[in-house]
C-alpha cells in the first residue's frame, strides 16, 4: 500500500545582507555558489546557511554582545533559540566571505587587514569551516565578542513545499566592517562582488547573474535606499514582518512565483497545498476553476477599470442540481460557458446585487434553463439592471437550501442598497459580490451608495465565523477578518482626511476637497473617487460633524 509522502520540515537557516557606502551609492556584498554546491548551484547569493548545533551553545552565547536569547527569540517570534540565528549568520559570513562581525577589546570591529592578523584569521576561518573549531573557540582565543547588536533582523523566508531541500531562513542586514577584506572560500563559493542592488537586478535581467527568488526580492526591497544608514534606519524601525513563503503557480506564460500580497497567493495555497505548481495563478475568462468539491468559478470576459480581471460567476453543486451566483454581464460567450459547465442542471440563479456587471445575464440564463431567480429587486437608478425580476426575495438570515448544501443570506447594503452576501457555512466561504473586492476599495456612489450603512455592514461581518471571501472580482481571499479591519481603518482614515481638509479650508466645495483628500490617488481615478467623497460628506453631515450650504462644506 502506497504511503503519502512525509512533509519535509524546513531546516533553520540564516543569511546576512552586508552593505557599504561608496561614492556612487550603496553596495551589497554577494558571493557566487559553486556549480557543485548542494543548494542553488551557481547562484549569486548573500552569505548564509543552516543553523548548526554549535550556534546555539551556551558558551557562544556568552560572547554575544548586546543581545541575549530571550530578546532574540522575541524578535523572531520563536519560543527559544533565537540567538542561534544571529550566530549562524555571522559564522556563515566568516566561513564563506572571510568577514567577521566581532568587536575587539576597544569595542570596534576587529581589524583583520593588519599583516599580523591576515594569516591567523585565515587559519581560523578554515578551521571553523572544516568543523575543527567553533566560533566560541575563536572568540575565546582571540579575545573577541560577536557584534550581534549590529545585525538587524530584516525578513523571513521559507522554501516552498515540494523542494528536495527546504530552509526556514531569517535574513539579517548589517554594515560591513571597513578594516576587513572579503574573499570567497574557493570551495562552496567561487566568486564575490560588491555591487549596487539596482545593477545586480539589471545584470540578472540580462542573464549575467543567476539569482534565486528570495535574493531578487531582497535586492528589490533595498534598491531605493541611498545609503547604508538609511537602510539600517528602516530595518530598525517597527514594522510588520510577514512570513515570505513563496508559492509556485501556473500561468499562460509559464511558471509564476507568488509571495504574500500577490492577489493569487492565498487561492494557490488552498488549491495546491503540496506546492506542485498545479494551481493557476491568473484569471482566465471562460476557464473553469474548481475551488472545492462544491464550488467552481468562471470569470466573464469583461475586464476593465471597474471590473478588474472580470466578473466572477460561481457554480455551486457537487453533481446534482447547480446554483449560479452572479451570472454576470449579458455576454453570449459567458452564458455559453456557464451552460457548458452546468447546462440543464442549473436550478437557481442567485444575484448579489444588480449593477450592470453582475446580473444582466440572469434573464438569458433563466430563458435557457428555467431556473429560479433569487435576489433583491433593482433600486430605481440608472446604473442598475432594471431587467432583473427575482422570483424570490430572500430575507436577511434566511437559508437558501440547494442540492447538498445551503447558503445563509446576509443583507450587506452600502455599496448597493440591495447587496446580498451568501455564506456557505460548511466551508466558511462568503460570496461577497462587490461588498468586498480584491485589490481596491469599492466605490460608494450616492444616492444608492451609503457610507455609513456600508461601514455598518462591514462591522456586521466581523461577527461572522469566516475563513474565505469569494469576491465578485479577483481570486479567493483568506484572513477575512484582517481584510475587514483594514477596510474599516482605510475608510476612517479617509474620513479623517476629509475633516482635516474642511477644517483647513474653512469652507470648501467637493471639487476643491477632492485633490486634497485623494492626494494618494491618481488623478485619472478622481471622477470615481469624487463619488466616495460625496458619500463621506453626506455621512459626516448626518453625524452633525459637517454642515453644507450652497454647495460648500464647513465644520459644524
Amino acid at each position: 500500500m502506497n504511503q503519502p509522502p512525509v512533509a519535509l520540515v524546513p531546516r533553520p537557516a540564516a543569511s546576512l545582507i552586508l552593505v557599504r557606502d561608496t561614492i556612487s551609492g550603496m553596495e551589497v556584498f554577494m558571493i557566487r555558489r559553486s556549480e557543485e554546491a548542494d543548494f542553488v548551484k551557481g547562484a549569486h547569493v548573500f552569505p548564509g546557511g543552516g543553523v548548526d548545533v554549535a550556534d546555539a551553545s551556551v558558551e557562544l552565547a556568552a560572547y554575544c554582545e548586546g543581545l541575549d536569547d530571550f530578546e532574540a527569540s522575541r524578535l523572531l517570534g520563536v519560543e527559544r533559540g533565537g540567538l542561534a540565528y544571529w550566530a549562524a549568520a555571522m559564522r556563515e559570513c566568516f566561513e564563506e566571505a572571510g568577514m567577521l562581525l566581532a568587536h575587539d577589546e576597544r569595542g570596534e570591529y576587529a581589524d583583520l587587514n593588519q599583516p599580523q592578523h591576515v594569516e591567523v584569521f585565515a587559519q581560523w576561518r578554515e578551521s571553523v569551516r572544516a568543523g575543527r573549531a567553533t566560533l566560541a573557540d575563536l572568540c575565546r582565543e582571540q579575545q573577541l565578542r560577536l557584534a550581534v547588536e549590529r545585525l538587524v533582523y530584516y525578513s523571513h523566508w521559507i522554501t516552498p513545499p515540494g523542494r528536495a531541500r527546504r530552509y526556514d531562513t531569517r535574513f539579517f542586514v548589517a554594515v560591513a566592517p571597513t578594516a576587513q577584506t572579503p574573499s570567497h572560500d574557493n570551495s562552496e563559493t567561487v566568486d564575490h562582488v560588491w555591487i549596487q542592488p539596482a545593477e545586480a537586478l539589471e545584470r540578472h535581467r540580462r542573464r549575467e547573474l543567476h539569482m534565486v527568488f528570495p535574493t531578487i526580492k531582497t535586492l528589490e526591497s533595498i534598491a531605493n535606499f541611498p545609503t547604508a544608514e538609511a537602510l539600517m534606519k528602516f530595518a530598525r524601525s517597527p514594522r510588520e514582518m510577514p512570513l515570505m513563503a513563496p508559492r509556485v503557480s501556473t500561468t499562460r506564460e509559464g511558471r509564476k512565483i507568488l509571495v504574500p500580497g500577490d492577489y493569487a497567493y492565498a487561492e494557490v495555497g488552498r488549491l495546491d497545498p503540496d506546492g506542485k505548481g498545479a494551481a493557476v495563478g491568473e484569471i482566465i475568462p471562460g476557464a473553469v476553476v474548481r475551488l472545492s468539491d462544491k464550488v467552481r468559478r468562471i470569470t466573464a470576459p469583461n475586464p476593465g477599470f471597474m471590473t478588474g480581471p472580470g466578473t466572477n460567476t460561481y457554480l455551486l453543486g457537487a453533481g446534482g442540481d447547480i446554483a449560479v451566483i452572479d451570472p454576470g454581464p449579458a455576454i453570449d460567450a459567458h452564458v455559453e460557458a456557464l451552460l457548458a459547465a452546468a447546462g440543464a442542471r442549473i436550478r437557481w440563479i442567485l444575484v448579489t446585487h444588480t449593477h450592470m456587471d453582475h446580473s444582466p445575464a440572469a434573464a438569458l440564463l433563466q430563458a435557457k434553463t428555467g431556473a429560479e431567480l433569487v435576489g433583491m429587486p433593482p433600486p430605481p437608478f440608472g446604473n442598475q439592471d432594471q431587467s432583473f425580476r427575482p422570483d424570490r426575495v430572500p430575507a436577511h438570515g434566511e437559508r437558501v437550501k440547494l442540492d447538498g448544501c445551503a447558503l445563509r443570506v446576509i443583507h450587506a447594503p452600502g455599496h448597493a442598497s440591495n447587496q446580498l452576501c451568501y455564506l456557505l457555512e460548511e466551508e466558511k466561504l462568503l460570496f461577497t459580490g462587490d461588498h468586498v473586492m480584491q485589490g481596491s476599495t469599492v466605490v460608494i456612489n450616492p444616492p444608492d451608495g451609503d457610507m455609513r450603512v456600508y461601514l455598518d455592514s462591514l462591522r456586521q461581518l466581523q461577527g461572522e465565523d469566516l475563513a474565505w471571501f469569494a469576491p465578485g472580482h479577483g481570486f479567493l481571499m483568506d484572513k477575512p477578518q484582517e481584510v475587514l479591519e483594514r477596510l474599516l481603518i482605510h475608510r476612517l482614515m479617509r474620513e479623517n482626511k476629509v475633516l482635516k481638509a474642511v477644517r483647513g479650508a474653512g469652507t470648501a466645495t467637493p471639487e476643491a476637497l477632492l485633490p486634497v483628500v485623494y492626494d494618494d490617488v491618481a488623478p485619472g481615478l478622481h471622477p470615481m473617487a469624487s463619488r466616495s467623497l460625496l458619500a463621506h460628506l453626506i455621512k459626516l453631515k448626518a453625524e452633525h460633524k459637517l454642515v453644507e450650504a450652497l454647495g460648500k462644506w464647513s465644520i459644524a
